[in-house]
């Protein structure tokens, strides 16, 4: 079996059929190579652009999980009795009040300071008063922060500034007085120590709203000192007022004295009276005065004079 036509050699020349078949089959799997070369030569640039925009993709993704985590971080409340000192690069920008607010760190900072009073205890220190009297005294103050911004930037801690500020104002102001100046005039004393404290405190932004002195310990000895002093301060006024009753009785005992003078009888029916308290007690014995038993024989002669001269 023979096939022409299929060889480059001039037509009309027989070749052999396997050869031919070889040859044909050599010509079709060219053209597959040349058809799918373009295919195989882009396979690698496409994947690459792949890998490139899923990378990109990834890195985004990242990116913004990162800015809603750094902004979520940013956030800050601030109650309804706070302020945040707020600072831009280390100076100062503002006073920011409560609710939500945005502190975008580490380029901004923010202090927060209460605005509520507070309740200092001022410890008990050895005092020497006017007239030499070595007491111990303790004391409150009660202040609140009016200018934020002053209580931070000015001064480094305000409640031990206060603290220390109040010890030492106490002491220069009850060393001024006596110890019975300082008992009896105490709220005095109390006004005095504020408008000390507050002159100190003002320029730290902040207001000393009141100051009281709520103990004062004696030594021994001024106690019992002051005991005795104040038993015998009682014993004078009770004599006095023993005095004082038994000279209005002296008075009224001279004007009633003056009333029996002018009417005799009176002491008679006083003397009756007397009497009849003393006979409602059980006695044996009751004794009559003698002016009593003059004036029953006087009442028995005038009746008899009576009866005569009917």
């Amino acid at each position: 079996m023979q096939i022409t036509g299929l060889s480059p050699e001039a037509p009309g020349k027989p070749r052999h059929a396997l050869v031919d078949a070889a040859f044909a089959l050599d010509e079709i799997t060219s053209d597959r190579r040349r058809r799918q070369a373009p295919t195989s030569d882009n396979g690698p640039l496409d994947r690459r652009s792949n890998v490139c925009k899923n990378s990109r993709m990834y890195w985004l993704y990242i990116l913004a999980l990162a800015i809603i985590l750094y902004v979520l971080g940013s956030i800050r409340v601030l109650r309804q009795y706070e302020r945040g000192v707020v600072f831009l690069l280390g100076r100062f920008e503002g006073v920011r009040g409560a609710g939500l607010t945005l502190v975008f760190v580490p380029i901004q900072q923010m202090v927060r300071v209460s605005l509520r009073t507070v309740t200092m205890q001022i410890p008990s220190q050895k005092i020497i008063t006017k007239d030499n009297v070595s007491i111990d005294i303790a004391a409150v103050a009660y202040y609140h922060i009016s200018d934020p911004e002053k209580a931070v930037i000015v001064i480094e801690n305000v409640y031990n500034a206060i603290n220390q500020i109040s010890q030492t104002t106490v002491r220069n102001v009850v060393g001024r007085f006596s110890l019975d100046q300082l008992l009896s005039d105490t709220a005095s004393i109390n006004e005095q120590i504020k408008n000390v404290i507050d002159g100190h405190t003002e320029p730290w932004g902040t207001q000393v709203t009141a100051v009281e002195i709520k103990d004062i310990t004696l030594p021994d000895n001024m106690q019992r000192a002051m005991a005795k002093e104040a038993e015998a301060e009682r014993e004078r006024r009770a004599k006095i007022v023993a005095a004082e009753g038994e000279y209005q009785a002296s008075v009224k005992l001279g004007e009633a004295a003056d009333i029996i003078t002018q009417h005799p009888v009176a002491l008679q029916l006083r003397t009756l009276q007397t009497m009849a308290e003393i006979a409602t007690e059980k006695n044996s014995t009751i004794i009559f005065p003698a002016q009593f038993m003059t004036t029953v024989q006087e009442a028995i002669a005038m009746l008899n004079k009576d009866s005569a001269s009917k």
